[in-house]
C-alpha cells in the first residue's frame, strides 16, 4: 500500500468483516483497537513536543504528507484546515437547497474572519429564498468555523456589505472606507512590530526603515493573534502555529494563497495613517 486511498480500503474491509461478528468479539476487537490507538496517539504527541523544541520545520514538512496528516487528523492532533471545514459545512446545507433546486459554492475565503459564498440555481434569483436559507447557511459555516464572523453573500456582479448583519446580502450599501490616525513612526521598532487595535480592526504594524506596512493581527490558518510571534529577517512566525509571513509582503510563507489582510499606510510627518472599511 503506497496511498492514503488504499491504507482505508483495507481499514475498511477489516471493518466490515468485524461487523459480522458477534457482540462479545466485537467489544474484544474495538478494546484492542483503543488500546493501540491510545498508545499510538501518546507516541506522536511525544514526537510533537520533541519535533517543537527542536524546530518546526520538519514537522510542518511531515504534515504535508497526506498519510501523516490523516493519522494526526484522525488523533485530533492537528484541526482540518479552514477550507476543508467550510467546505464540510456547505454540504450539511446543501441537501436542503437542493431540495428546493437550488446549491451554494464557495467562492473565496477572505482571511481572518469573512467567507463568500454564491447561492446558485433557483436561489440565485430570490432575495426572499436568500434569506431565508441565510441563517442556515451562516449558522453551519459558524458551527464548524467560530473564527468567521461574516458569511458574505454575493452574485456575479457584485460584492456588498452590511454592518447589521453578519451575513451580508448582495442588495446591500458599498463599502467605504476612511484614513485614520493608528500611531506615531517612531513607537514602532524599526524590524519589529507594534499592534494597536483601531475603530474595531486589531493591526499590526512593521517598519523597515521609513517602510512601514501593516496587516491584520490574525494568522490566516486559525485567525491567532500574530503580535507576539518571533520576528527574525523580515519574517514574523505565528506563536500558536507556526506559520510564518513575510512582513514586507504579507506572503505566507508556510502555505501558499492564504496571505495577511493588508491595509493602505499613509505617513504624514510623523503620523501613521491606515486606511479602514466602514
Amino acid at each position: 500500500m503506497t496511498n492514503l486511498k488504499e491504507f482505508i480500503q483495507e481499514i475498511n474491509r477489516f471493518e466490515a468483516i468485524i461487523s459480522e461478528w458477534d457482540e462479545s468479539q466485537r467489544s474484544v476487537a474495538v478494546g484492542l483497537k483503543r488500546a493501540i490507538e491510545a498508545l499510538h496517539k501518546e507516541a506522536l504527541i511525544r514526537l510533537i513536543k520533541s519535533l517543537k523544541q527542536e524546530s518546526m520545520s520538519p514537522l510542518r514538512l511531515a504534515v504535508a504528507d497526506e498519510v501523516v496528516y490523516a493519522v494526526l487528523l484522525y488523533h485530533e492532533l492537528v484541526k482540518p484546515t479552514i477550507l476543508e471545514r467550510i467546505q464540510t459545512a456547505l454540504e450539511e446545507v446543501r441537501p436542503g437547497l437542493k431540495s428546493h433546486s437550488g446549491d451554494i459554492e464557495l467562492v473565496a475565503f477572505k482571511p481572518p474572519d469573512a467567507v463568500e459564498v454564491k447561492l446558485i440555481g433557483s436561489c440565485s434569483s430570490c432575495p426572499a429564498s436568500t434569506l431565508t436559507l441565510s441563517q442556515g447557511v451562516e449558522q453551519a459555516i459558524k458551527n464548524h468555523c467560530p473564527e468567521i464572523t461574516k458569511v458574505i453573500a454575493v452574485n456575479d456582479t457584485s460584492v456588498a456589505s452590511n454592518a447589521n448583519s453578519s451575513l451580508i446580502s448582495p442588495f446591500s450599501p458599498q463599502v467605504t472606507s476612511t484614513w485614520v490616525k493608528v500611531t506615531n513612526v517612531d513607537k514602532i521598532p524599526e524590524f519589529g512590530v507594534f499592534a494597536v487595535k483601531v475603530v474595531g480592526h486589531s493591526l499590526i504594524l512593521y517598519r523597515q526603515g521609513i517602510n512601514i506596512t501593516c496587516y491584520c493581527n490574525a494568522c490566516t490558518h486559525l485567525a491567532s493573534p500574530l503580535d507576539t510571534g518571533k520576528v527574525e529577517n523580515g519574517i514574523i512566525t505565528c506563536p500558536s502555529h507556526g506559520f510564518q509571513y513575510n512582513l514586507e509582503t504579507g506572503e505566507c510563507l508556510t502555505t501558499t494563497d492564504v496571505p495577511l489582510q493588508s491595509y493602505p499606510v499613509q505617513i504624514k510627518g510623523d503620523k501613521v495613517f491606515v486606511q479602514i472599511q466602514k
